[in-house]
């Protein structure tokens, strides 16, 4: 009882959501088929967007379901299932060397180091403080945040903003010039023209 009485709705929702968010993301690493990572990441993203709502941060909730979970994913499932690579791939027959694998560690090792170092450097209170009032991203109370948000994000961050975009654009071009390997199953043979074998010498 006295358990239960402990509970409360925040954090029933942190923990329903947080489960959410790790299962999907579970999904994301251990789906073999494509179509159902892709699923599984917008479990996370919606997991994400409740978080977001828990904290008050309305906003970005909105443009986590509208950007993330209803654009870019929808993105991902149309370049897989254009490309024709909707299904399981069988990694042992063009599985990774053991230098790509170890390369791989490395750069996932470097990519946890970088947030841990940046909270680190922040004393752990990288969240929830607040800027001085004389602070270039001090938020001023009489005007609406979004409006604020949107000002710095094109005239500040402008060219960040998009470099970003242009890298998103680089990211799916490459993906599908990486899918696009015809296999030699694919191949169709003509029956009218003699292939290397049957050619006279």
């Amino acid at each position: 009882m006295n358990l239960l009485e402990g509970l409360t709705p925040e954090l029933v929702v942190f923990v329903l959501a947080g489960a959410v968010c790790i299962v999907g993301a579970l999904g994301v690493v251990l789906n073999a088929n494509p179509v159902h990572a892709a699923l599984s990441l917008v479990a996370t993203l919606f997991g994400v967007a409740v978080l977001f709502l828990a904290q008050e941060a309305n906003f970005l909730a909105a443009v986590q379901i509208i950007v993330y979970a209803g654009a870019i994913v929808v993105l991902f499932l149309f370049v897989l299932m254009l490309l024709g690579v909707d299904r399981a791939e069988d990694l042992s027959i063009d599985a990774l060397g053991r230098g790509q694998r170890v390369a791989a560690g490395i750069v996932g090792l470097g990519i946890l180091a970088l947030p841990l170092l940046a909270l680190a450097s922040t004393g752990g209170e990288a969240t929830g403080a607040r800027p001085p009032t004389t602070a270039p991203n001090a938020i001023d109370k009489t005007t609406p945040d979004i409006n604020q948000l949107g000002e710095s994000l094109f005239t500040t961050y402008l060219l960040a903003f998009e470099l970003t975009s242009v890298l998103l654009v680089i990211a799916v071009v490459g993906a599908v010039v990486l899918a696009r390997k015809v296999k030699r199953a694919d191949y169709v043979e003509d029956p009218l023209v003699p292939t290397v074998s049957e050619a006279p010498r």
